[in-house]
């Protein structure tokens, strides 16, 4: 499987698992039929998209790149969605962890490029 697709289908599996996380919240502990389901459903399609990368890549690699982007994303989502806003400390972390997942992915020899 080309690297490119790999990439994809991690982009995928952090969308998916964006949009569960996001739906896990407007649950509320699993009392609410359809956001519960939602958050299954997509949890379980970020874990299938998770597997075809940890087929190719070091487990750690790929996990820090699919927690890493998927913190930032939620954050984000959080921010623009539901006004949950961040101050200058957090904004500061998240800019490390997506720093991180750059060096990882740029310069890091346990990735295959």
């Amino acid at each position: 499987m080309p690297l490119t697709l790999i990439y994809v289908l991690l982009g995928a599996a952090i969308a998916a698992e964006v949009v569960a996380t996001t739906a896990l919240a407007r649950s509320d502990g699993l009392t609410r039929l359809v956001p519960s389901l939602l958050a299954l459903a997509c949890y379980a399609v970020a874990f299938w998209f998770l597997s075809y990368a940890l087929r190719v890549m070091p487990t750690g690699i790929v996990y820090a790149i699919w927690s890493g982007l998927g913190i930032v994303l939620i954050a984000a989502v959080s921010w623009i969605w539901y006004d949950q806003r961040l101050d200058l400390p957090a904004l500061a972390g998240l800019g490390l962890i997506i720093l991180g997942v750059l060096v990882v992915n740029l310069f890091s020899n346990s990735m295959p490029h």
